[in-house]
Parts: structure tokens; C-alpha cells; sequence
């Protein structure tokens, strides 16, 4: 019986996985999406795509891909960061048959609680022991630097003790490098940290990219990609990347991973009667 917590498909001739983490939920109140807008206008645009109004809802699925000898992860999940709502990628993991000490490499988009929380478990070790943690550099000064306010509001509590587990695995690039030869090149996409990060996995003639925070919601996000959003450090320079990448998308047609997209965070954006739009596969 499948489990509807994992869900497998193929980039190429390697193997993947989304992973359910868990979802997180936002009110309409403008305070995260669409900043500077009145919730109205965030709820016309909600409701033209058959979507609850007074909310918004982001799932949260890392991605995990087979490649040769090496189990790579692609974020981590919440940990504990958000209570019960999320921080279940252990469980997915489990029901994808991979135990956490097989995982060799995992790819850190960017430093906020909900994409790192799992790199560390409720002990204060790390949760997959075997594993490179992959990050660009000016991401790592970000993370490793953070003052208390900072942490607090990215919601990684207890920082010392997270920064001083993750050191020792951390290996950083510099940004748009190639990571692990054909298979993963990181992909700047400015402003919503400071080192922000997608990934282009590739596998023949096919590839995917995984984009990191770049689209939080399937619809805001694609359909209104200039509005602000309230947890981008760099409002203005994400608008920016963030408007750009989603008419790239558009127009070349690349298979996209959407990590707060609706689960299973498969698809394309396109254009449709005028509008653009998040199609899932």
C-alpha cells in the first residue's frame, strides 16, 4: 500500500524521493505574503486559484536522491522547530527505506529552522553522522555568525550548540559551483538569505531544480513573484531573483521542485490564460 508521506519519481536514471516533513500554516494578515498589500488582495488572488482565503498553507518536503554510491538530502526539514506541524522527515526516511546513517551529502538551500532544524536531533547530535553538509560560503557566515535575535527569528534555538554539532561535517562553496561532478550545481538565487542556494540535479538529458525558498507558495509566489514577503532578508533583491527565476522557468519549461509546494512539490510553472502558474505532475 503506498504510503502518502513518500512519493518516487526519476530525474534521469536516478532516483527520488520526496519526503513529507510535515506543512506549515500562515494567516492572511500580510505579514508574510504579500507585504504592503491588504489581505484582500492576497485573498482575490487566492480564492481565483480555488484556495482557502484566511490562510495560507506551505508543505515542506526535502528531497532525497540516489546517485551511484551516494544518498544525497536536499534540506532537512523543521527538527523540532515547529512543534508537531512538521518535523517528521525521520518517519518519511524510514518509509523510503533509508536509514539516516546511509545519507552521504546533504544540501542546505539556506539557514532557517525549517530547512536545517533536522540536522540536529532533540540530543543535540547530529541526526545523519555519515553525511557532508553542503552549504555556500557567504550561507555558512550567515548561519555561523547569527546573533541571538537573529536565531531566535529564523527559529534555530540554542545556535552555539547547533553551530558547533554542524562544523566539523560543513563543507561550503563558493556560489553557482559545482558540487559533485555532472549530478549537482548550486544555483545563486539572491535575497532571501544572504547565500541562498537552489540545486540543478542531472541525470543525462534530464534535471531537476530544487528550489529552495525561491517560490514559498505555489500561487502568491508564481502568480505574484514581485510582492514582497515578510521572511526575506533582502526584500527588494528577492523580488527580483524571485520574478526573474519564475519567468525562467516559464519560459524554458525546467522541471522544478518546490519544497513548500503542495506535496508531492513536483512540476513546471507555465503560462495559462494569461496568467502564470505552478502545474504539478
Amino acid at each position: 500500500m503506498p504510503d502518502e508521506n513518500i512519493h518516487g519519481f526519476a530525474i534521469g536514471e536516478l532516483s527520488a524521493t520526496a519526503l513529507r516533513d510535515g506543512a506549515l500554516a500562515f494567516p492572511n494578515d500580510n505579514q508574510v505574503f504579500g507585504v504592503g498589500h491588504t489581505p484582500d488582495e492576497v485573498a482575490s488572488v487566492l480564492g481565483d486559484a480555488g484556495l482557502a482565503t484566511d490562510a495560507l498553507e506551505l508543505g515542506l518536503q526535502p528531497l532525497l536522491v540516489k546517485a551511484d554510491d551516494r544518498v544525497l538530502l536536499f534540506d532537512t526539514g523543521a527538527g523540532a522547530a515547529f512543534g508537531d506541524a512538521a518535523g517528521h522527515l525521520g518517519e518519511s526516511l524510514a518509509a523510503a527505506g533509508v536509514a539516516p546513517t546511509e545519507v552521504t551529502d546533504i544540501f542546505i538551500s539556506h539557514a532557517h529552522g525549517d530547512h536545517v532544524g533536522g540536522l540536529v536531533g532533540a540530543d543535540g547530535a547530529l541526526a545523519f553522522a555519515n553525511a557532508r553538509i553542503h552549504m555556500s560560503e557567504p550561507e555558512w557566515a550567515f548561519l555561523s555568525g547569527m546573533d541571538a535575535d537573529t536565531s531566535k527569528a529564523v527559529m534555530i534555538p540554542g545556535h552555539a550548540a547547533f553551530v558547533a554539532a554542524l562544523e566539523p561535517k560543513v563543507v561550503t562553496f563558493a556560489p553557482d559551483a559545482d558540487i559533485l561532478a555532472v549530478q549537482v550545481k548550486a544555483v545563486a538565487i539572491k535575497g532571501h538569505t544572504p547565500g541562498h542556494s537552489g540545486y540543478l540535479i542531472s541525470s543525462g538529458q534530464d534535471s531537476l531544480l530544487y528550489v529552495g525558498d525561491a517560490t514559498h507558495h505555489s500561487v502568491i509566489s508564481v502568480q505574484k513573484p514581485e510582492w514582497p514577503n515578510g521572511f526575506d532578508g533582502d526584500a527588494e533583491t528577492a523580488a527580483t531573483s524571485r520574478s526573474a527565476l519564475v519567468e525562467q522557468l516559464a519560459s524554458n519549461g525546467q522541471r522544478a521542485y518546490n519544497v513548500h509546494g503542495p506535496f508531492p512539490g513536483v512540476g513546471r510553472i507555465q503560462k495559462q490564460d494569461g496568467k502564470t502558474v505552478w502545474v504539478a505532475e
